[in-house]
């Protein structure tokens, strides 16, 4: 099994930068992917980026290009989700992902607010 810990997230005005962190243990050498996905309220979970454990390819979902960055620590286990350029529109809870051939693991997810 794998555990995820999410953290990073808080209250900041439009325009301004967080980033969240990602601790992964357990058997993470089973990882593929490490993913982050959010969920606004009254909204679906949506997939934000991915990173694969291994071979770094990283994938954004349009509404983040270019803002958001993705991107690992291996000796740490971690994943992180570098977000510049707030707007009101990114308020969700930010789950982080791990994929071990067809199962999902998700973390506890991590608050982020962005006001206007």
């Amino acid at each position: 099994q794998v555990q995820l810990v999410e953290s990073g997230g808080g209250l900041v005005q439009a325009g301004g930068s967080l980033r969240l962190s990602c601790a992964a243990s357990g058997r993470t050498f089973t990882i593929y992917t490490l993913s982050w996905f959010r969920q606004a309220p009254g909204k679906d979970r949506e997939f934000v980026a991915r990173n694969t454990w291994s071979g770094g390819s990283t994938y954004y979902a349009d509404s983040v290009k270019g803002r958001f960055t993705i991107s690992r620590d291996n000796a740490k286990n971690t994943v992180y989700l570098q977000m510049n350029s707030l707007k009101p529109d990114d308020t969700a809870r930010y789950y982080c992902n791990a994929r071990v051939q067809a199962i999902d693991y998700w973390g506890q997810g991590t608050q982020v607010t962005v006001s206007s």
